[in-house]
């Protein structure tokens, strides 16, 4: 990672016919260049390689295809631990019809596994309908059982003349309808019946005590074997009706038991063969999916390779002789080099008889911005892209965001315990990264804590840091160096405050009270310390506004490094100076104040300390003649640095748009001498080649000069910067101030609710 993104040149590739493919192959290996559309006004179903792409769309299909079926297989793609190379254009065709090869076979032997299942589900759903039928069939005798049924249908009584009943004069046949449907329908299907059939229908049902799988959806679910008597071809027409409109697997029903014996035969050898066949075909299939699956990675890589090829080559536009690509890529200047090496292997893998060359040309196109990262940076780098990408060779503050994320991170988290927890957690992430590369989880929130591994890790050590200077391990405090305290002064012969008061303050203004500074972070005493919230809270807020105040100064030095490499000094006068200067007349005052505090009172004299956060308050309505001043001279420098941060206000708002005003209204003298003076300089040297954007003494004077100067614009955009910097400052510091507050009157109100308290008085320990 460097200071600022990399430095782009604009190139002309001449790709000759034949060996283009492989050009673009290994400028995709490495990674080098952007390529720009030369055909903008061409559609993309009109380019010159549309059927190539749409043969690879194919192959991508027939990979998806193959790809689900592994997956259902259960069977594991190795990956291999290098990319595959994109394949040359001679291997494409042998790789499109092996595919195809596979996708016929693949998908004749599932369909003939799809049968084979139907098949044995019919045949086992035909068995348990014969199984339970014969137990309505056998509950009683036959006469025995249709007779107490159908005195029910007035049309069944027995005629005492002929011996019939009114169904059989007419010639009626009792007929049977025998199948299995889903338990959640039988209490639909059985109202149907009797509101369609008008109580002309006997139904039996029983359910079945395997779970059986659909053989339309292919679920597993409950079913119930039924069995309908019925008179008469008209009901039976209605009877099959309602069972096709409830979805019902009907089966035929055997006259007689002799043969419902044989179709049970039959059905137990049937599903047997039946077994043996599918469990044979199962083999089968796996056995070429397994073979598919070793070079399944493969094919997946080269075929993206070769899309993605094919639309590069879709960008170019040929020569007037149809026999040479050109090619306008974006390249870093310092792999110009590189560019030319990938040319000439891509000229000899594909038997070129001329060489693809590269020829640099100039451009005023503002380049692409490239950031290199590596696994560390890479997470760093994702964080300040999440706030926007940073124009062309700006400052990066990716390497900055290294240390300050994490740090700041750990100021607020500051525990040693748990960031040791964190800290193991992402050494283990980072010591197995490539056993968890390989497993290529589709967890997200898992693939977000693995991707951020390093930023976990730094985070985690910096929490050991701040865990150690907060002392505060889990919540408790460690005696490591043991305290600085010590009350063993306190009981002489004299002394009776043990005895006398339940409020023991340690003063350390009495001799062998205080020893001196605990040597590494906060002494482990002031836990058991009533005043611990106050004293800590006061510590983390201050330390939190010097760091804060810092940070943002740091943010505002950075720019310059902006201005000064695109050669805009105004913007060094006009936006730097008046935001570090609203910056540092206000907060940075405030730190001043904070250390000067720290520095000048002492424990004797700590009682007397003026508060800070009341005399930053006074600072804005100009007041505290009446309070006690921190230094001599106090009121008069406060009002001077509020006056230099108000004057900078309209400085930041209005220089700048007021400035770029002035050169495109009043400064065209100044702007035709500059070009003058530009075009001597390059008529005398030579070698020089065009000016570019970068090489001018302002680019603020060529922005209006090239282009329609809109003020209104400017000056929104402005208004925009300046309320947004200044209202940030001050919301930021305005935050920690009002925690501040919060929490001291927190700690005091503690405090008095307490009946047996420890205090400590020491100058580190004033509290605001």
């Amino acid at each position: 990672m460097v200071f600022r993104s990399e430095e782009m040149c604009l190139a002309q590739l001449f790709l000759q016919s034949g060996s283009e493919y492989d050009c673009i192959s290994e400028l995709g290996e490495l990674g080098l260049v952007e390529f720009r559309d030369l055909n903008p006004s061409v559609s993309s179903f009109q380019r010159r390689f549309v059927s190539e792409i749409k043969r690879c769309e194919e192959m991508e299909r027939i990979l998806g295809y193959l790809l689900r079926e592994i997956q259902k297989a259960n069977i594991a793609v190795p990956e291999e631990d290098e990319s595959p190379l994109a394949p040359p254009p001679r291997q494409v065709l042998e790789i499109m019809e092996q595919l195809q090869r596979l996708e016929m076979e693949l998908s004749e032997v599932a369909k003939n596994k799809e049968k084979l299942r139907r098949n044995l589900l019919e045949l086992t759903e035909y068995t348990h309908m014969l199984k339970i039928t014969r137990t309505f069939i056998h509950s009683r005798s036959r006469h025995e059982a249709l007779g107490p049924q159908y005195e029910e249908f007035p049309t069944m009584e027995t005629d005492s003349v002929s011996g019939c009943t009114g169904m059989q004069r007419l010639g009626a046949k009792l007929g049977f309808v025998s199948g299995l449907i889903q338990r959640v329908k039988v209490e639909a299907f059985e109202r149907m019946l009797w509101r369609v059939c008008k109580g002309y229908t006997i139904l039996s049902y029983a359910e079945v005590d395997e779970n059986l799988a659909d053989l339309d959806t292919g679920e597993i679910s409950k079913s119930v074997v039924f069995l309908i008597s019925f008179w008469g071809d008209q009901i039976g027409q209605k009877v099959q009706k309602i069972c096709d409109c409830y979805h019902c697997h009907l089966y035929p029903h055997p006259e007689n038991d002799e043969e419902r014996a044989d179709v049970l035969d039959s059905l137990r050898t049937r599903i047997q063969d039946l077994n043996n066949v599918l469990h044979r075909t199962e083999e089968y299939l796996r056995q070429v999916l397994q073979k598919a699956s070793e070079s399944a990675y493969t094919w997946v890589v080269q075929v993206k390779k070769m899309k993605a090829i094919y639309h590069i080559l879709n960008l170019c536009s040929f020569d007037v002789t149809n026999k040479c690509l050109i090619a306008e890529v974006w390249c870093p200047v310092s792999d110009l080099a590189n560019l030319r090496g990938a040319l000439e292997e891509g000229s000899r893998k594909g038997d070129a008889t001329v060489p693809s060359f590269v020829n640099r040309i100039p451009s005023n196109d503002t380049p692409p911005t490239l950031l290199r990262t590596n696994k560390f940076t890479s997470g760093f780098q994702s964080i300040v892209e999440a706030y926007g990408v940073g124009d062309y060779r700006e400052v990066s503050p990716a390497p900055y965001t290294i240390i300050t994320f994490p740090f700041l991170f750990a100021v607020m988290f500051g525990d040693l315990g748990h960031g040791m927890v964190i800290s193991l957690f992402a050494l283990w992430m980072v010591l197995t990264e490539k056993k968890q590369n390989k497993k290529r989880s589709s967890n997200e929130i898992w693939t977000t804590f693995f991707n951020g591994r390093y930023i976990i890790l730094m985070m985690g050590l910096f929490s050991v840091y701040t865990g150690l200077v907060y002392n505060d391990c889990f919540s408790k405090s460690l005696n490591i160096f043991g305290s600085g305290w010590s009350v063993k002064a306190m009981f002489t012969n004299q002394n009776k405050t043990l005895q006398t008061n339940a409020l023991l303050t340690l003063d350390p203004n009495f001799s062998g009270v205080f020893s001196g500074p605990y040597p590494f972070g906060i002494d482990p005493i002031w836990n058991m310390a009533v005043n611990r919230l106050s004293f800590l809270n006061s510590y983390k807020m201050k330390m939190s506004v010097v760091i804060g105040v810092v940070h943002m100064s740091f943010g505002v030095v950075l720019s310059v490094f902006n201005h000064l490499h695109f050669r805009q000094k105004f913007n060094v006068f006009l936006l730097f100076l008046p935001e570090l200067l609203f910056l540092l007349c206000l907060f940075g005052y405030l730190v001043f104040m904070i250390f000067y505090k720290w520095l000048a009172f002492g424990a004797r004299d700590s009682s007397q300390a003026p508060s800070i956060l009341i005399h930053f308050i006074n600072m804005f309505v100009m007041q505290g003649k009446d309070i006690t001043p921190l230094y001599p001279g106090q009121m008069g420098l406060q009002i001077f640095l509020v006056i230099i941060a108000m004057l900078s206000v309209p400085v930041l708002l209005l220089g700048k748009p007021l400035y770029l005003y002035w050169l495109y209204r009043g400064g065209k003298g100044l702007r035709r001498r500059r070009g003058y003076e530009r075009v001597r300089r390059v008529s005398e040297d030579d070698n020089s080649t065009a000016p570019s954007y970068e090489d001018d003494e302002e680019e603020g004077v060529d922005e209006v000069t090239n282009r329609e100067f809109d003020f209104a614009d400017v000056l929104l955009h402005q208004s925009i910067h300046t309320i947004e910097y200044c209202l940030g400052c001050i919301s930021n510091t305005a935050s920690y101030l009002r925690l501040w507050a919060l929490s001291l009157a927190h700690a005091r109100k503690f405090s008095t609710n307490n009946q047996f308290t420890l205090s400590f008085l020491c100058s580190n320990a004033t509290l605001c």
